[in-house]
């Protein structure tokens, strides 16, 4: 049996175990496993290079008083991964789907080049994250280590070809070793418990530089890729024929999105806290992912500094895998055109290959992706709360009242705290407590 012939049964092994779940004759833990995969996947863009760079600066700088922003802007995301993976589900259709199929043709060519856009910003962050990692661990040149992180991810992504279970568990592999890293950190830097608590459920904004920091945290989190590619990875992953199994494939989409995105949540408080441990006090001007490496192998040792390497080598190659993903979501169901794989790749890769050609700072080019990622984000975010509340698509599963408020109130607040952000960068003065 040829390796191909083996990898592609993973998949259909998984539907079938689905299947039997669905029919009740799978219970247990083993019920849940076959419904395990979206969620992981879109977890990773909440454990990307720019959450690191964004929650090593907040803990060195403010100790733990900003963790409690990290929790609120977890909670938002929960909320519209699992509005995405319902519209797919319910639907059969992708986020990009469902808005070219609903909004007037000028809207969606519109909504297509922002979010193109958008995937662009988003691998030049996890690409220029994941080569940092490399070049952190092996002293390469950061140009050498572009190369090889471009043929590493390649590789990976070509697993896609061969059904969605391999590249499902490859990319769940990565999240695994993120948050193992992050709990021997956590060891060799413990937090203070107190300290954590108080900073995880009280809010508090030391001063305007933190208003600026906490509005870059929440528009770090809520990513309009993961939007994108979460509605497309559960739509006929699972075949549900009847409301009844519709019904049960929600609620394991639910468990799956509070699982995986709280745990991607308990990463970046990890960062946070490991941050603050290690440089809040004497190292507070820490902000650079390659200054918070150099920084550690004197305070905690060249093991500690190692693992953060590593960790945000796996938070790079995942996370660029699931950027060129969506990249291919985006344009083939909003446009219905599909470019080669390689192509897709090399032209998320070139801002990159081009930002350290012209020596620029990889820190300063990963900030200015995130005010790409601001201005689109309000593109995904209002599109669900429309296609999600819309009872003529959604029938019986459209969301009930409580939740689209919530929803609304969320995305306005995202929204507003990004225009925020881009304000601040754009050199304005805001009326903020400082």
């Amino acid at each position: 049996m040829s390796g191909a012939t083996v990898q592609m049964s993973m998949s259909e092994r998984t539907v079938a175990a689905g299947r039997e779940v669905l029919a009740g004759r799978r219970r247990g833990w083993r019920a849940v496993t076959p419904f395990v995969g979206p969620a992981v996947i879109a977890s990773v863009a909440y454990m990307d290079p720019g959450n690191f760079a964004t929650n090593i600066q907040a803990g060195a700088k403010y100790g733990y008083a900003l963790l409690w922003v990290v929790v609120m802007a977890n909670v938002v995301a929960m909320l519209f991964q699992a509005l995405s993976a319902k519209l797919g589900i319910v639907t059969d259709r992708s986020l990009a789907e469902a808005s070219r199929d609903h909004f007037p043709a000028p809207v969606v060519w519109g909504m297509w080049v922002v979010s193109e856009l958008a995937a662009m910003a988003t691998d030049l962050a996890e690409f220029l994250g994941g080569a940092i990692g490399l070049m952190l661990l092996t002293g390469l040149p950061l140009m050498a280590c572009l190369v090889v992180t471009g043929i590493v991810t390649y590789v990976l992504l070509l697993l896609g070809n061969r059904g969605f279970r391999p590249a499902e568990l490859v990319i769940g592999g990565f999240v695994m070793m993120i948050g193992f890293a992050y709990i021997l950190e956590l060891f060799i830097a413990p937090p203070e418990p107190g300290a954590f608590l108080r900073g995880a459920i009280t809010p508090s904004l030391p001063d305007a530089g933190a208003v600026t920091l906490a509005v870059g945290i929440i528009g770090a989190t809520v990513m309009p890729h993961a939007l994108y590619l979460h509605s497309s990875l559960t739509q006929n992953r699972m075949p549900t024929p009847t409301r009844t199994e519709r019904r049960k494939v929600l609620r394991f989409s639910n468990i799956e999105v509070v699982v995986a995105l709280g745990g991607a949540g308990l990463v970046n408080m990890a960062m946070v806290a490991m941050a603050a441990a290690a440089f809040h006090l004497g190292h507070s001007e820490v902000a650079e992912l390659e200054q918070a490496y150099q920084t550690l192998v004197p305070l905690l040792g060249g093991g500690a500094a190692v693992i953060f390497a590593l960790s945000l080598l796996a938070s790079g190659f995942s996370s660029s895998m699931v950027g060129t993903m969506a990249g291919q979501v985006i344009m083939q169901d909003f446009v219905r055109f599909r470019i080669p794989l390689w192509l897709r790749r090399s032209l998320t890769m070139s801002p990159a290959f081009v930002v350290v050609a012209l020596g620029a700072n990889p820190t300063e080019a990963l900030i200015w992706s995130q005010v790409v990622l601001s201005l689109a984000l309000p593109v995904p975010m209002i599109a669900l709360v429309l296609l999600t509340g819309n009872r003529r698509l959604m029938g019986e599963f459209v969301n009930r009242p409580l939740t689209q408020v919530f929803a609304v109130l969320a995305a306005m607040v995202v929204i507003a705290l990004n225009l925020v952000l881009l304000a601040q960068v754009a050199g304005l003065e805001l009326p903020l407590p400082g």
